[in-house]
Parts: C-alpha cells; structure tokens; sequence
C-alpha cells in the first residue's frame, strides 16, 4: 500500500484474532513496552492476502476516565502509528495493539518517541519463528 493513508486492510477487527493477541497462554504474542504505550503483537502467518501490518488502540477508561480525552489520545496514537510505520520491517503480517498505559493525557511530542522505539523494536524480530 502506498502513501501515508490508513487502509481499512490496516484496521485489526477480527474477534478471533483480537482473542489471539490478547490471550496470556499463547506462546507467540510478545510484548514491548515504551511509556507512555505498550505494544502486544504477534506474527499472523494464518492469513492470505497482502502481507500488511493490522493494528487497534485501546485507551483504557480506567486511565482515562473522560470520552473526549480518550478520543484525542486514540488520535495520537493512530496519527502516530501512521506516521512512523515504515519503521517496520515489510512483507511481515503483524498483528499489533497499542495501549495506552499514561494515567493523564500527553501530548503529542512524547507518543512519537514512544511509537518510533516500539515500531523500531519489530525490526530486530525473527519472523521465522
């Protein structure tokens, strides 16, 4: 996919494979953390098509206790995300969550950093695994 747009092919929203990711017994899911996000993620070879990386945000209403302030946060990450994701290795089909783990709403200037480290992160990955 080229240009800087998010794809609906990008967008995470199959239940079986959030259920994948987010389940504690599976050996595969791997998890970085870069405050103020932590990354879950795991190599997706059960899918067919292109080899492009599907991603959600989840900002907790734990944390973040008003709806406007987790929308914007969403924002920042996903504007983040899109900005930063040719850090990523390519032809690789990741399936990545992006938490939000900051008990108060930061700008922009500090999920960047954190986005780069996490995405630079995936670069150092055996996907052969």
């Amino acid at each position: 996919m080229k240009g800087l747009r998010l794809y609906k092919a990008e967008k995470l929203c199959s239940e079986i494979a959030i259920g994948q990711l987010f389940d504690r017994s599976n050996p595969a899911v791997k998890m970085v953390f870069a405050y103020p996000l932590r990354m879950v993620w795991t190599v997706d070879s059960s899918r067919s098509g292109p080899a492009v990386a599907r991603f959600l945000v989840s900002v907790p209403k734990k944390r973040l206790r008003h709806a406007v302030e987790r929308v914007k946060m969403r924002r920042r990450i996903r504007e983040s995300y899109r900005l930063n994701r040719a850090l990523m290795p390519q032809g690789v089909k990741f399936n990545l969550a992006f938490i939000y783990v900051a008990s108060e709403v930061l700008p922009s200037a500090r999920i960047v950093p954190a986005m780069r480290r996490l995405l630079g992160s995936l670069n150092s990955v055996d996907v052969t695994e």
